[in-house]
């Protein structure tokens, strides 16, 4: 048994499909990825919907707006005017190299298109990555805070693990398939957002390890 796949199949069962990016195009997927940092998605969806007020939800359109500019209208998400500069330095890369062009981005290998990403002032593996796995459909687990708690409680690994380390749990338990990866991450965090306060032995996902953890003894997952 794969505790792993059990615990997807786990949180499909309580939560169902996600439909998660939520997003009109995949700019403002990319958008919204390099904005959530450090804040709610609430906030995000308020700072997208002031870019789309202003018909500015568009790489060429952000390229050449003022930066103080960007930094009020995308005020909502907390430290706009570092995340308004992550997202200048982002759409410069994106405008002047693939002159806006996603399906040019898309005929780079995953390895080199992730290096470009995290070349980038600004964005870090957990941005990148998402960018990679909800825009260009790339095999790539995303590790969120949510992810990196729930997973500790559940004594699969420990918070102090490099996100490299944690990612590999999760590449080499399940098959690299991108709507996997996608669905996956997307009920993690409705799981965090709603019952993952705290570690706490009424999870359902921990009472049923621990009700199963015998079959499971041959793995390395437990610490």
């Amino acid at each position: 048994m794969n505790p792993i796949e059990d615990i997807f199949k786990l949180l499909f069962d309580r939560y169902g499909p996600q439909y998660w990016w939520p997003a009109d195009t995949p700019f403002e997927v990319i958008v919204g990825a390099i904005l959530t940092q450090a804040t709610n998605w609430r906030n995000v969806e308020k700072a997208i919907k002031n870019l789309k007020e202003e018909h500015l939800l568009d790489p060429f359109k952000l390229y050449s707006l003022d930066e103080e500019k960007l930094s009020i209208l995308i005020r909502p998400v907390g430290f706009y005017k570092i995340k308004a500069k992550r997202l200048k330095n982002f759409l410069k890369y994106f405008v002047e190299k693939y002159k806006g062009d996603l399906i040019s981005m898309n005929k780079k290998s995953t390895k080199e298109l992730r290096e470009e990403l995290l070349k980038i002032n600004g964005l870090g593996k957990e941005t990148v990555d998402s960018i990679l796995l909800y825009v260009f459909n790339r095999p790539l687990f995303v590790i969120d805070n949510y992810t990196k708690k729930i997973f500790t409680c559940l004594e699969i690994g420990k918070l102090n693990l490099s996100y490299n380390e944690w990612q590999e749990i999760f590449h080499k338990s399940l098959f690299p398939i991108y709507q996997l990866f996608q669905e996956y991450h997307a009920l993690i965090v409705e799981h965090g957002k709603r019952e993952c306060k705290s570690c706490s032995n009424n999870c359902f996902l921990k009472n049923f390890l621990l009700n199963n953890r015998r079959f499971y003894k041959s793995t390395n997952y437990f610490i």
